[in-house]
């Protein structure tokens, strides 16, 4: 089988395809024939070996694969040959609160990721694809599509009527949105592209801002909803987080997830945040259990993720290159066959 491994933090042009052995299922465990695979802006931070010794080497990278079951090892009665399915961001984190052992060995970066023709997940790790998905599809789902329920849905507690804050139009983002119109909220949705807020609208988004015309996005999101946002889906990290709690009601949650945005003002309100009771709620995906409550909310509404370009296998460092410049609007899927 061919797959992609690193041998090093050398970046996108360290990316080698090489061959391996086809790996023998075990006890509890099934081997996937994957088909296709998802960037998260992570899996680029990984390739640059940001994540330092947190990652190892040599490793095959990227967290987010679908496939079909080639076969199944002893024990294993839940899937079959031919059965379509999702593998997990974390493979021991299967239910409950995080620990640390539950989300040790995640994909793509403490363990091997997905861009590989097979590979072994145990069977606690995988989730059956929703009819209506592709594999393409259904591969942006694990981590993506996690972080965005987990954050919208599970840690905010969305309820109808209430106001969601959206920033840019990266794959969390989207789900975001997505989610928080499917339980019934409003969506105010940024980005520094009027094309892409064009986009924005079509996808269900109330109200938009661009952020680059618009500096003060946070006050006017806070004017727009009328008593601030019950939850902003923070992408951006600490370089937008100020813009974010003048953004947040008095009590709202902040679902802090990403680093997109570079260092911190010298300007900081986080002095608001407290005066204003405001939670910083820290998302890391999710667990098995968050993937399929996702999955059978996708499958019943027939949602469809957002896909911005498709790349064949023998593509893939164009298709960090695509991420890396910050020019898709939705998920890059890479076509593994």
């Amino acid at each position: 089988m061919k797959c992609y491994e690193l041998q090093g933090p050398s970046g996108i042009d360290g990316l080698a395809l090489v061959d391996k052995p086809v790996p023998e299922p075990g006890p509890g465990e099934v081997l996937v024939r994957l088909t296709a695979a998802t960037l998260n802006y992570r899996d680029l931070i990984t390739v640059k070996g940001g994540y330092g010794s947190r990652q190892k080497f040599p490793l095959v990278p990227v967290s987010d694969g679908a496939g079909v079951v080639e076969g199944v090892g002893p024990g294993v009665r839940e899937f079959a040959s031919g059965d379509r399915v999702i593998g997990s961001f974390f493979e021991n984190w299967t239910s409950g609160e995080p620990s640390e052992a539950k989300m040790h060995g995640a994909l793509g970066g403490s363990a091997d990721g997905v861009l590989s023709q097979y590979r072994i997940f145990p069977k606690r790790a995988l989730v059956k694809t929703p009819k209506h998905l592709s594999d393409i599809e259904a591969a942006a789902l694990p981590c993506a599509g996690v972080t965005a329920w987990s954050a919208v849905t599970k840690l905010g507690n969305i309820k109808p009527g209430q106001t969601v804050l959206t920033q840019g139009t990266g794959g969390v983002s989207l789900f975001a949105l997505q989610f928080a119109k499917l339980c019934g909220a409003r969506v105010i949705a940024t980005s520094s592209s009027d094309a892409k807020i064009e986009r924005l609208k079509t996808l269900g988004a109330d109200h938009t801002l661009n952020y680059k015309a618009t500096p003060d996005w946070g006050k006017k999101a806070r004017e727009w909803s009328g008593h601030g946002v019950d939850v902003v889906v923070e992408v951006g990290g600490v370089g937008t987080l100020n813009e974010s709690i003048r953004a947040t009601r008095i009590g709202g949650t902040i679902a802090f997830i990403g680093v997109l945005a570079g260092p911190p003002t010298s300007d900081s309100r986080l002095p608001l945040m407290v005066m204003q009771q405001q939670r910083l709620q820290g998302v890391t995906v999710g667990s098995v259990e968050d993937l399929q409550g996702m999955a059978n909310a996708i499958a019943a509404s027939g949602m469809k993720p957002v896909i911005d370009k498709v790349f064949p296998f023998d593509q893939v460092k164009q298709a960090f290159a695509h991420m890396e410049s910050g020019a898709h609007f939705g998920k890059i899927a890479i076509e593994i066959g």
